[in-house]
């Protein structure tokens, strides 16, 4: 029997599987490089909220994965360890922060405006999600050990602080706000007011016998840490 030949057909069907295969490789590398970012999300997500939960020692990289229904493999793959992984959460709050805060506009407002605005955002920041509060407390029971591997989060409060500190130079020239005010201490200040509030919300409420985390509690104690800080800065009379 004479060995088959090789048709017109069979050269289609090669022709075919080829340029099939050229356009799956095309679109299938978006499509890897779309999972790949939403599987990476999927795990800052998770590690973010088991971090501020359970802490540093408490979280563990199994139930990270379980959790975002990822192989464990997976996060090592991504952050290279745990510690990197709960590093990269550290950064991210900062960045979100820092990120939010840029959103203000704080320059192009009225000097005593500006410094409104900005104590009513810090104050609410700590409202909208106690993330943040957790994550720091976290931290600092361990002295920074994590934080202090970070090349970047040292550089991140710089832009806030010489927003206030121009905040404090304007209202300084129009005889609204009392000269020699300190703009990061000033920062320290309004960031501990708040904090420590928050951050002790609940041992407050029983020691004080007050539902400090009820929206009108909260309402009075917002009211209360602007106009502390409105009154500190303007200058003082006679």
């Amino acid at each position: 029997m004479a060995p088959a030949t090789a048709g017109p057909c069979d050269d289609v069907r090669k022709k075919d599987t080829k340029s099939v295969t050229a356009a799956d490789a095309a679109i299938e590398k978006p499509i890897r490089r779309r999972n790949s970012a939403a599987t990476r999300a999927r795990i800052m997500t998770v590690a973010t909220r088991e971090f501020a939960n359970r802490g540093y020692e408490g979280a563990g990289t199994d139930e990270i994965a379980d959790r975002a229904s990822v192989n464990k493999r997976m996060i090592y793959h991504y952050f290279s360890s745990k510690e990197l992984l709960y590093l990269t959460v550290l950064e991210n709050a900062y960045l979100k922060a820092r990120a939010a805060e840029e959103t203000l506009e704080l320059d192009s407002m009225e000097p005593l405006k500006a410094l409104k605005t900005f104590v009513e955002f810090t104050f609410d920041s700590f409202v909208r999600d106690r993330t943040f509060i957790n994550l720091l407390a976290t931290e600092n029971r361990q002295k920074a050990k994590v934080l202090k591997k970070s090349k970047v989060v040292s550089s991140l409060n710089s832009p806030i602080i010489q927003a206030v500190g121009r905040i404090l130079v304007r209202g300084e020239a129009k005889g609204v706000i009392r000269p020699g005010l300190d703009p990061l201490h000033l920062w320290i200040t309004l960031i501990g007011i708040c904090y420590f509030f928050f951050s002790n919300i609940y041992t407050l409420s029983v020691i004080l016998e007050t539902e400090f985390d009820r929206p009108d509690v909260v309402a009075t104690r917002r009211a209360h840490v602007v106009d502390f800080v409105m009154n500190a800065v303007r200058p003082h009379k006679g």
